[in-house]
């Protein structure tokens, strides 16, 4: 039986974490506020849950994870990024920004996909966010074009830590052209490791792989206590076209 969180109820010991029926499964309840997801974050803990469940907390073992020197650029991916490039030098049409518009990714990750229904993202789960995200901690990678939002991708950042929450896609490669510019931003900016949680197909075709979780708990321990980032701006994930 897991343990029942209320309010002021500290998390359990991530070791405690079920291994049989929902591997992975921590605690439930508690709230999700930003204070409660900080502390989660921290701890290597995350929210997890379906319409009509409690709050669930995870810390899975082993951890998807995608390094950031590993992520994979394929060819047709490179004439994406080279055309949305090229577009914002010579005409503006295209444009990357981020945290323009954060609340509306959350929404437009939310929103149900051509294959299936929503994602789990509710209004409580949009609230705790952008309430993390007005104290900087939460952000937004995001593709427009036409002064539209078709792409975009958005996670938690806390020291040299980046969790990666959920991305969509409009438009072809999307979602993937706003991580390859957040990508090479966090590169730039000394960090080596995006939390993915949970192992897919998708993710692995995207350079993630899982770890064993006491490999990612020491990484995240190191990683969370270097100074916060501050200044978010795209950084073109490719040399310019010569």
């Amino acid at each position: 039986m897991i343990p029942w969180l209320d309010t002021h109820t500290p998390f359990p010991d991530v070791a405690e974490a079920l291994t049989k029926d929902a591997p992975g499964l921590l605690a439930a309840g508690a709230d999700l506020s930003p204070q409660r997801l900080l502390m989660a974050y921290k701890q290597g803990i995350f929210p997890w849950f379906s319409e009509g469940q409690p709050i669930l907390w995870w810390s899975t073992d082993p951890r998807m994870v995608l390094m950031t020197e590993n992520f994979r650029i394929t060819d047709s991916l490179k004439k994406s990024l080279r055309k949305v490039q090229r577009s914002m030098e010579e005409n503006g049409r295209w444009q990357v920004r981020f945290d323009s518009a954060f609340g509306q990714v959350m929404r437009n990750c939310a929103a149900p996909r051509r294959d299936g229904p929503g994602t789990w993202i509710s209004e409580d789960i949009i609230a705790g966010y952008t309430g993390l995200h007005q104290m900087g901690y939460a952000h937004s990678a995001e593709l427009w074009l036409d002064g539209e939002l078709v792409g975009g991708a958005y996670g938690v950042s806390i020291g040299r830590m980046f969790y990666g929450e959920s991305m969509f896609a409009r438009v072809t490669d999307g979602s993937k052209i706003a991580l390859a510019y957040l990508v090479r931003f966090l590169r730039q900016h000394g960090v080596q490791m995006i939390d993915c949680q949970q192992e897919t197909g998708h993710l692995a075709s995207l350079g993630a792989a899982p770890i064993p979780r006491a490999q990612f708990l020491a990484h995240l321990r190191n990683s969370i206590e270097l100074p916060q980032i501050t200044a978010w701006e795209p950084v073109a994930p490719l040399a310019p076209a010569s």
